[in-house]
């Protein structure tokens, strides 16, 4: 016997319902939301809350992602100045993360599947910009990028 959305012969499959097809997308959004509601109300400006970055307390040097918590956390309460400020990278994530949401969103509501394929060359030009971005906020020149 054929499931609740089992193809009729000769014809496609339908689709979920929207209830359905909406549950992941928001399920991330409420993870992603929780997060930084949590680091949006413990201040990583004060010590003692998280641990500290492994890189920059052995060498000194600051990764990609420190500052990532300070700039959540000042992106949380408006102030999108610190938060660049923080990490710019971070900004940079945070608003590609909301467009993607955004498309998986309206896919989903369209009953079409997301696929996210990232050619390999992305990866590395990605990898690639946030070595450039590691090195340049640890040179005196880059101070502004340094959290």
């Amino acid at each position: 016997m054929p499931g609740p959305h089992a193809a009729p012969p000769g014809g496609p499959a339908a689709p979920p319902p929207l209830a359905r097809r909406l549950v992941a997308p928001l399920a991330v959004l409420g993870g992603v939301g929780a997060a930084f509601a949590y680091v949006g109300a413990v201040d990583p400006n004060e010590p003692g809350h998280y641990p500290v970055c492994p890189l920059l307390s052995v060498t000194g040097l600051y990764c990609p992602g420190c500052g990532g918590l300070r700039s959540a956390h000042a992106f949380v309460h408006g102030d999108l100045a610190a938060a660049f400020g923080a990490n710019a990278a971070a900004v940079a994530g945070y608003l590609v993360f909301a467009v993607l949401w955004a498309v998986w969103v309206v896919r989903a509501v369209r009953g079409r599947p997301m696929r996210v394929g990232v050619p390999p060359l992305w990866g590395w030009v990605l990898g690639g910009v946030l070595v450039v971005f590691s090195v340049v906020r640890n040179l005196p020149f880059g101070s502004a990028l340094a959290p």
